[in-house]
């Protein structure tokens, strides 16, 4: 009685548990297919759409792209290289224009030199051994008397000065003083024409109708330049 008690057992759970499996295995199947619902194969040639996608984007380059010729390129080129080299001639000649009218114009004919404008009794000159001494004008200005006077050496050999040495009187026979400005201390052989002034205070010329100025070199004291009855009345 045991052993088919068991056997009953045994079979009844066997039978449940194929019921069980195959509840599951259709719920599954089920489920599966609802999942399924709505989807497609793929398309097993994908080599068809390859060439349709090509020969699509072929078209489409074909139909938006006009390809221009090689002489139709060169001569853009050539007309766009032509507009350069135009603009930069146009802005050389504004530039060299610009530059000509910032320079000041030259005149054509050479400036004159105006000659000095000469006082009465001027210039009243003194030469010897070839050396000049002339005074070329007398004025007054701020308390001095300024006489202009330019020396020049025809000679060949240099001459030195020493203007301490400078006498100078007035037509009395009195000596005043007096300062030596822009005279060179040596003038050589040769020489261009040097210029400077003598100056004498006003103080000194109040009753004074000329003055004379003496000069020699120094040390050989060779030379004796006299001018004399410079006029200086105010």
């Amino acid at each position: 009685m045991k052993i088919n008690s068991t056997v009953v057992l045994t079979l009844i759970l066997l039978t449940l548990m194929l019921g069980a499996g195959s509840v599951s295995a259709f719920l599954g199947f089920s489920m599966g297919s609802s999942a399924l619902k709505g989807v497609t194969s793929p398309d097993g040639r994908p080599a068809s759409k390859f060439a349709s996608g090509k020969t699509n984007n072929s078209q489409q380059l074909a139909g938006g792209i006009t390809l221009l010729k090689e002489e139709d390129i060169l001569k853009t080129v050539k007309s766009r290289m032509d507009d350069k080299k135009n603009d930069k001639k146009i802005r050389k000649l504004e530039e060299d224009e610009e530059i000509k009218t910032r320079k000041p114009k030259t005149e054509d004919k050479p400036q004159e030199v105006t000659e000095e404008k000469l006082q009465p009794g001027f210039p009243v000159v003194a030469e010897s051994e070839g050396v000049m001494l002339s005074v070329q004008s007398a004025r007054y200005s701020g308390g001095d008397l300024l006489l202009k006077v330019k020396m020049q050496n025809q000679g060949a050999d240099s001459v030195r000065f020493l203007y301490s040495f400078l006498d100078v009187t007035d037509d009395k026979g009195r000596t005043l003083s007096a300062i030596t400005e822009g005279l060179p201390a040596e003038l050589p052989g040769k020489s261009s024409t040097f210029t400077g002034t003598v100056s004498i205070p006003t103080a000194l010329l109040d009753d004074v109708g000329n003055i004379s100025l003496a000069l020699t070199d120094y040390p050989a004291q060779k030379l004796k330049l006299q001018v004399s009855d410079i006029p200086v009345e105010k």
